[in-house]
């Protein structure tokens, strides 16, 4: 054996960090291969959520023209990082009812590799994918209301991104066991965890105009700084100095959530294996 040829084995190992790579890029080549299978609905889904974001930026293209651009970039920003955070979290929540779909959930369980490689390779196409849906939707609305984006910082903005990230993994994570040990009810129960986040967090209003009861929450909610600094990043054009609250908040969030989430999931994989939870059952 040569050489090479033994460097490219000791890379497939399991316990090689190497491995651990391929391992996770693997996964992100499946679910890609996925998405060209049901491409029709991925179109679909796209040109709702362009929709969905035009539709908002109307609302504020009907008000005074004063502030119009402002006010339209409020709307929009709040959809368009909506969509992204959603989209995070419903790719990391939904992949074990994928799985289990596919019939491949206890064969990728099964693999001989730590569970964070697989969550690794959900996450970076969630990632990826959200960011693709971002930058069409963000290209349509910018066209359709002739947005100014001259004075936004766009580094702070996707910095604001890539730190959110962080923290709506940890709840991606938490929110997947739902399927995991509820295979009829758990996907549908992981968007209460969406419809909270979406209510306290400020995605088309300012938090402060929330009741003094419900308040409370939108503070230990992610999408609360991440929405207030992307707008301060994209209305304002606030250096990441300015930036720097958010964002550290963000990463603390994240530093947080994801731990507890990969010990909630991993709770919820033994109570699925010893219930016999992972088979399809549909």
């Amino acid at each position: 054996m040569s050489g090479r040829q033994r460097e490219m084995v000791n890379d497939m190992k399991p316990g090689s960090v190497a491995g651990y790579i391929k391992s996770g890029y693997a996964l992100v080549q499946r679910n890609y291969n996925l998405i060209k299978h049901e491409m029709g609905w991925e179109v679909v889904n796209a040109i709702y959520q362009v929709v969905n974001a035009l539709t908002i930026g109307f609302i504020g293209v009907s008000g005074p023209q004063e502030g119009l651009n402002e006010r339209v970039l409020f709307l929009v920003s709040g959809a368009l990082l909506w969509g992204f955070l959603s989209i995070l979290f419903h790719e990391v929540a939904e992949s074990v009812a994928w799985e289990r779909w596919e019939g491949t959930i206890e064969y990728s369980f099964m693999a001989p590799q730590p569970r964070g490689v697989y969550m690794f390779g959900v996450c970076m196409w969630a990632i990826a994918y959200g960011l693709v849906r971002v930058v069409i939707c963000l290209t349509a609305v910018t066209l359709a209301f002739n947005i100014s984006l001259a004075e936004a910082n766009l580094g702070g903005a996707l910095l604001t991104l890539a730190a959110s990230s962080l923290a709506f993994i940890g709840m991606g994570l938490a929110a997947a066991v739902l399927p995991l040990i509820s295979p009829e009810k758990g996907s549908q129960a992981t968007h209460i965890f969406q419809a909270v986040v979406l209510l306290v967090s400020g995605v088309y209003y300012d938090v402060a105009v929330l009741p003094a009861w419900v308040r409370p929450l939108s503070y230990i909610s992610p999408a609360t700084y991440t929405l207030r600094a992307a707008r301060a990043a994209l209305l304002e054009g606030a250096s990441v100095r300015m930036l720097l609250p958010d964002l550290l908040a963000l990463v603390l969030l994240g530093a947080i959530l994801i731990p507890v989430g990969f010990w909630v999931f991993s709770m919820g994989e033994n109570y699925a294996m010893r219930t016999g939870k992972l088979k399809r059952t549909g």
